[in-house]
C-alpha cells in the first residue's frame, strides 16, 4: 500500500535537517537539501582556481575531505584545498554564505543554491539559484544588486541577534 506520509517524510526530512542548520549556526548557510553540506557539497577553493574560472567549471568535495565552519560541514576535493579553507575560511566563502545573491538582491530573502551557478563580482564570489539570476548580474547594474543584496543580508543577520 502506498503510503503518502512516508513519501513526505523522507523527502521533508533533509530540507528540514538544512533548517536547523541555519538556525544553529551563528549566520545561516546554504546547505543542500540532501545533505547539510555548504554550497551543495561544492569545494569552495576550487572557485578561485585558474582552471575554474578559465572553463567556469567548480570541483565537487568529498565527504573524506570535510571542515566544520559556521556550524556546517564544508567539502573539498582534497586534503590541501582543505587546509586551505581552514587556514582562512573567510577568503574562500562565497558572499552571503553562498545564498543566491540574486534572490536577496530582489528581496527574496535566503534561496539556497547548490555551488553551481556563480560569478566573481569585484573579486567576489557570489552563488546564484539559477542561470537567469547570473545572467541579470551580467548583463545588469550588478553594483547595484549588490548593495541591495548586501542590504537584505545584513537585515537577516541583524533579526537572527
Amino acid at each position: 500500500m502506498f503510503n503518502l506520509f512516508a513519501l513526505l517524510s523522507r523527502i521533508a526530512a533533509p530540507a528540514l535537517l538544512s533548517l536547523v542548520s541555519w538556525a544553529n549556526a551563528a549566520e545561516p548557510v546554504s546547505t543542500g537539501w540532501a545533505s547539510n553540506a555548504a554550497i551543495g557539497g561544492k569545494d569552495a577553493v576550487s572557485y578561485y582556481t585558474p582552471e575554474a574560472k578559465a572553463r567556469h567549471q567548480v570541483v565537487d568535495g568529498s565527504s573524506t575531505y570535510t571542515v566544520q565552519y559556521l556550524g556546517v560541514p564544508w567539502r573539498f576535493a582534497s586534503q590541501a584545498s582543505a587546509d586551505k579553507f581552514a587556514a582562512s575560511p573567510a577568503a574562500y566563502v562565497p558572499q552571503y554564505n553562498g545564498f543566491c545573491s540574486n534572490g536577496l538582491s530582489l528581496g527574496e530573502g535566503l534561496i539556497p543554491t547548490n555551488g553551481a551557478v556563480w560569478e566573481f563580482f569585484d573579486d567576489k564570489l557570489h552563488l546564484f539559484y539559477a542561470e537567469r539570476g547570473r545572467q541579470r548580474w551580467l548583463a545588469g547594474d550588478w553594483k547595484t544588486y549588490r548593495r541591495q543584496a548586501d542590504k537584505a543580508w545584513q537585515d537577516i543577520l541583524a533579526a537572527k541577534r
